[in-house]
């Protein structure tokens, strides 16, 4: 799968974000950043590829059926995949912004692909969420009532 497969109108209700031993080849495995997340029922996983010291990138994004600990209240996010930055270098990122608040709740791949030195992006940001947000009861409510 390729993140630009996640772009889209999508419900995310859990992310956690971990360091994990991940097989490399055979009998070999390597300390990565691993991010989990829920969207519309779904947990997906990006793993980190550190190639040294100094570069890193993302190793792959899959499927599968692992247990989330960091749930919270759904909510609803806009995915756009980002393929070239600010700086003009090129990217593979995928960005989940919050429909409601338009900020970037979750980012994960690969910054400057096209670089010496490549940077897995691993970004979760919980205050960007319109449950964080410190909008009133009322407001937060009708916002709410779109997600269910």
């Amino acid at each position: 799968m390729e993140l630009k497969d996640l772009v889209g109108v999508h419900v995310l209700d859990a992310v956690d974000r971990e360091n994990e031993y991940v097989r490399i080849y055979g009998d070999s495995f390597e300390l990565c950043d691993v991010i989990r997340f829920r969207l519309d029922g779904v947990v997906y996983m990006a793993v980190e590829d550190p190639s040294d010291g100094y570069r890193s990138s993302m190793r792959s994004i899959e499927s599968g059926d692992w247990p989330m600990t960091n749930e919270f209240t759904p909510v609803l996010v806009f995915g756009r995949h980002e393929v070239k930055g600010r700086d003009g270098n090129d990217n593979d990122i995928l960005e989940l912004l919050d429909a409601a608040t338009c900020k970037v709740v979750l980012s994960v791949g690969t910054q400057w692909i096209d670089d010496y030195y490549p940077a897995f992006v691993c970004f979760f940001n919980p205050t960007a969420m319109v449950t964080n947000a410190g909008l009133c009861d009322p407001c937060l409510n009708k916002i709410m009532r779109t997600v269910k």
